[in-house]
């Protein structure tokens, strides 16, 4: 009896500190800096203790609705802990997560209640419940995102109290699988990934001019001949040549009935509404390369590889047969897709073909049309009448309020929120897709840094900024305004992995301004649990772009002292940042910047941000140069655009130089005009180089100058030419940054004039540009 009374009291002693250790354990005391969800929920309030997760945790729940929830917790603790939690019907005592209706909270809102006993989820609706168990998800450590065993963790939360709702009930992204075709798995993974945001629509655009997508059962050359197209793919989509009808295609393909339906109902258990968009009456080549007659002229057209402008091969607004063909795709397009929207896109359509088609001219004088934008308005209204006389609303890009818009149409705002803005005026709905904030396809940071891209630059933090409701909207009308939505243009993205890289995390940021409280979006706030979701990101193999890390410089040019002063940055403001001038190495001796660096020579700066002492990601690199012309006074003989003023008066002797991104705010341009400049030295000084920063980018009408001169003069009246450059006008697909340089034989001169000109002769556009970004004067 002794012996024994010795071993409990050891066996006691024992229990006793394990005990005391794992309550050490979990003494960590969560505040709301621990709490990193995206998008940020609309009220939370943490009290102390936790809840802790173990193999006998259990789920109950009262449907299937909920226990399709739950499922998604079950299998994330299945992979990373190895357990495997139980759903029941009835309630135990404690360690369990409960699912309760509350028909008094709205379609997607929810509550979370976590206690250190239990954690109850309440909601009205299934989306409301897969919300809850989203946040409940974020609110467990990041490896719970694992897909491999994790040992030694806390599966733990805090104890909070959640409520939460969104702002908005339209939280889009559109996937264009047309211009290059992605599967269905990926789109699979793409509803995984929106699901995780609480974005709740999928808008696939699945018809354009390089691809139909979606299987027809009664018209099957749709896909037979315009799923396909002939492979360019080694080609730049604007350097791609025009196909010849009789060629085969072999690059392309589609989605049947069974895949679309599969896709549809797969998005439903994420609460996610799939929207499909076929087009009309424009981006449709690949149609009427399958059925030529739906066009005005009838003639065989080949499926474009890549880029088609203008678009005049549309449908035929005259012919009845047209509208028949409409009809018949809809009615199967509506019993694959149960969302009551159909996106019939409206956009872009260069009307030419309509202005001398006889049946279209006959179409206008019957129906007591004025022109062709009000016979597009009258194509619209009728499919809209259709599409409503099935139980369905029409969407259209903004293109679709010309001319007249249709009755009860929703408008994509697209072209800015002009077009959104006046639909709610007009007491239509409307959502905000404007092209600056949410066009995913732009480049995400230093284009030299990215994969090809379309358009200018629209980073993280940028998107963050995205407003769908403007200042001049009354309230009734701000009602109209369904949400907001990103577009994936795939033109330059042809592989899955880059449309991955391209929507995040850009898509990240969007859903918060889609989904929380206006007032609680604070920059500091969100780029410290982007960093948290970004580490999901890892744990998901989710290849999500990094550019937010990527350093970028600003420059202020201080005219007294002529010295510059550099800001290095990148969108995270807490980033360790460290340099080094000239050729010291960047290693862990490097300057963390804290302040502008001053310098007034020539001096080069590396940087890199640092983690752990060593440099990670890109390494910043930029010279800034000095020269004879460092913040003289300019002269503007021609002015520059108000579109691009750069840094205004000493922009062109500032030494900053300008990016490919034309828009960063560095260069200065001129518009169908020459650029004329004069730069004063002040003094005379011995001249003997002059050079000149210019750009192309053809897409957006930029030109390199086909003829620059430099002409010097001692008293700012009499000049005299001291070199010419003349080049020769050529067709050049890709941005590119050039230097001009003119030597000449040393000579003093205080006044130093450039001349700058395209010869339009050689260019047959409207529009034609000149930058410029720095005269480097030696």
């Amino acid at each position: 009896m002794k012996k024994a009374s010795h071993i409990s009291f050891f066996v006691l002693f024992t229990v006793g500190i394990l005990l005391n250790s794992c309550q050490e354990k979990s003494a960590k005391v969560y505040t709301e800096a621990d709490v990193n969800i995206i998008p940020k929920v609309a009220h939370l309030n943490i009290t102390e203790g936790v809840f802790q997760f173990n193999e006998n945790t259990v789920f109950v729940v009262s449907n299937e609705e909920q226990k399709q929830a739950v499922k998604l917790l079950i299998d994330k603790f299945n992979n990373a802990a190895n357990w495997n939690l139980k759903i029941t019907a009835k309630t135990p005592t404690s360690n369990y997560i409960s699912l309760a209706l509350d028909n008094s909270l709205e379609q997607e809102a929810y509550t979370i209640n976590a206690s250190t006993s239990h954690v109850v989820l309440k909601a009205s609706s299934a989306s409301g419940f897969l919300y809850a168990i989203q946040s409940l998800r974020q609110l467990l450590p990041v490896e719970i995102e694992s897909d491999t065993l994790i040992k030694n963790i806390d599966w733990e939360i805090p104890n909070v109290q959640i409520t939460d709702s969104p702002r908005f009930k339209w939280r889009g992204l559109m996937l264009d699988v047309s211009r290059h075709f992605f599967g269905k798995d990926y789109i699979k993974e793409t509803i995984d990934m929106l699901a995780l945001h609480k974005m709740n629509i999928l808008h696939l655009h699945l018809v354009d001019d390089q691809g139909w997508r979606i299987e027809i059962k009664k018209y099957p050359k749709l896909t037979e001949i315009g799923a396909w197209r002939v492979d360019q793919e080694h080609l730049l989509w604007n350097a791609r040549e025009d196909n010849n009808p009789d060629d085969k295609g072999t690059y392309g393909g589609f989605l049947t009935q069974e895949d679309l339906k599969e896709i549809v109902a797969y998005a439903a258990t994420k609460g996610v509404e799939v929207v499909p968009e076929i087009e009309m009456p424009a981006h449709v080549s690949s149609a009427i390369a399958a059925y030529p007659e739906l066009s005005c002229h009838g003639e065989q057209i080949a499926v474009p590889s890549g880029a088609l402008w203008p678009i005049t091969d549309i449908y035929c607004a005259g012919k009845e047969s047209t509208f028949e063909f409409l009809e018949n795709v809809l009615l199967e397009v509506m019993d694959i897709f149960p969302s009551k929207y159909i996106h019939i896109g409206g956009d872009e359509a260069t009307k030419t073909n309509w202005e001398v088609c006889p049946h279209c001219k006959k179409r206008i004088k019957a129906e007591k049309l004025e022109n062709v934008e009000e016979l597009q308005s009258y194509f619209i209204k009728r499919i809209e009448k259709f599409i409503n006389s099935k139980g369905k609303k029409l969407i259209g890009w903004d293109e679709i309020l010309e001319g007249g818009l249709a009755p009860e149409a929703t408008v994509m705002s697209w072209r800015g929120v002009k077009g959104g803005i006046e639909a709610a005026k007009h007491g239509n709905d409307a959502i905000m897709s404007p092209v600056g904030y949410c066009y995913f396809d732009y480049y995400q940071g230093t284009p030299d840094l990215e994969p090809k891209a379309a358009g200018p630059v629209t980073t993280v933090s940028k998107v963050y900024q995205f407003e769908p409701i403007v200042g001049e909207l009354f309230q009734e009308e701000e009602k109209h305004i369904l949400g907001g939505q990103a577009n994936v243009w795939a033109e330059h993205i042809p592989t899955e992995e880059h449309s991955q890289y391209m929507i995040f995390p850009r898509l990240t940021a969007l859903s918060e301004t889609l989904w929380s409280p206006k007032e609680s979006r604070n920059w500091n706030d969100f780029s410290v649990r982007l960093k948290s979701i970004m580490n999901r990101f890892e744990y998901l193999d989710v290849n999500y772009a990094k550019s937010a890390y990527i350093i970028n410089s600003k420059v202020k040019t201080d005219i007294q002292s002529k010295s510059v002063a550099i800001t290095l940055q990148n969108e995270f403001p807490d980033s360790d940042i460290r340099y080094v001038l000239n050729d010291a190495d960047l290693n862990s001796e490097a300057i963390p910047f804290t302040k502008p660096i001053v310098v007034n020579r020539t001096t080069a700066i590396k940087a890199s941000l640092f983690e752990a002492d060593k440099p990670i990601n890109h390494v910043f690199k930029e010279t800034i140069t000095f020269h004879e012309g460092v913040a003289s006074k300019v002269d503007y003989l021609t002015n520059y655009h108000e579109r691009y003023q750069g840094s205004h008066a000493f922009n062109l002797v500032n030494t900053l130089r300008g990016s490919k991104d034309f828009r960063d705010g560095r260069w200065q341009a001129w518009l169908n005009k020459d650029a004329k400049v004069v730069v004063d030295l002040g003094e005379e000084k011995n001249i003997s180089k002059v050079i000149i920063g210019s750009m192309v980018n053809q897409k957006n009408s930029v030109y390199y100058p086909t003829e620059i001169k430099v002409l010097l003069s001692h008293d700012n009246e009499n000049f005299t030419e001291v070199g010419k450059i003349k080049k020769p006008f050529k067709v050049d697909d890709e941005p590119e940054l050039k230097d001009f340089s003119i030597d000449f034989k040393a000579q003093k001169a205080r006044y130093i004039k450039v001349e700058a000109k395209i010869d339009k002769s050689d260019i047959e556009v409207k529009e034609a540009w000149i930058f410029m970004d720095e005269i480097l004067i030696d």
